[in-house]
């Protein structure tokens, strides 16, 4: 809400009690989606159990799914064609972009292999001319893998697994996880600690993917906006 005010954006926030049914949230959608004053709808996961998660991303209109997930819009991103893309996966091609990172040619490494950040991280990887090795919870010999990357994207769900042995001297890591620790710290799944001084960047937790994730749901939502209008 805070980003959108920023930028002269209006938001806003429906709110169901825990005891609502899936019916009432997909009557919300369908109302959205035809209310032309609307311009991106973003569905905050995780849902609870007893809802269908894909039923409920297939409901949103693909033109007002500035998350991403919609199967018409992964599907134009396989493809290259104009849609949307997962925000998180948009902003960090983006913080490699502005921060100068050599992407042609470099060996980039994607630790996860979810819907929301590694399948189409390695999509716009490959477009950008990486070679992408996906990693995930059967790959074996894990650290000797880590240490090929000339780029690290990491989205494993493990905090501060990924340490100093796991990392090519001079690679750039990004670290997409965050967790909250006993002593209420956050920390990603990479060692920052261990790591820094290693690489030749590493994005902290927090401060580093997740404002950029925001920027990218904003930029999402503009780019809707204009859409609708050329």
């Amino acid at each position: 809400k805070k980003a959108c005010e920023t930028v002269g954006m209006i938001s806003k926030i429906f709110t169901f009690p825990a005891t609502a049914s899936q019916e009432e949230v997909l009557t919300l959608i369908e109302r959205l989606n035809k209310d032309p004053e609307i311009d991106g709808i973003l569905l905050q996961l995780p849902l609870p159990p007893y809802m269908d998660a894909q039923r409920m991303t297939r409901a949103i209109a693909p033109e007002k799914d500035v998350d991403g997930f919609h199967p018409l819009n992964a599907g134009r991103l396989l493809t290259g064609e104009e849609g949307f893309i997962p925000c998180t996966p948009a902003g960090i091609l983006e913080l490699l972009r502005r921060s100068k990172v050599t992407i042609d040619g470099q060996h980039c490494v994607i630790v996860g292999r979810s819907h929301i950040v590694g399948k189409p991280m390695a999509v716009l990887m490959l477009r950008e001319n990486a070679t992408v090795t996906i990693a995930h919870s059967h790959t074996k010999n894990l650290e000797d893998l880590c240490k090929q990357a000339d780029i690290l994207i990491v989205a494993m769900g493990k905090p501060k697994k990924i340490t100093a042995d796991y990392i090519k001297k001079g690679a750039t890591v990004i670290d997409v996880g965050m967790h909250r620790m006993a002593d209420g710290k956050l920390c990603g799944d990479v060692d920052f600690a261990s790591v820094d001084g290693i690489a030749s960047a590493i994005t902290p937790v927090p401060g580093g993917v997740g404002p950029m994730t925001i920027a990218m749901l904003v930029n999402n939502c503009g780019i809707s906006w204009m859409r609708k209008r050329a």
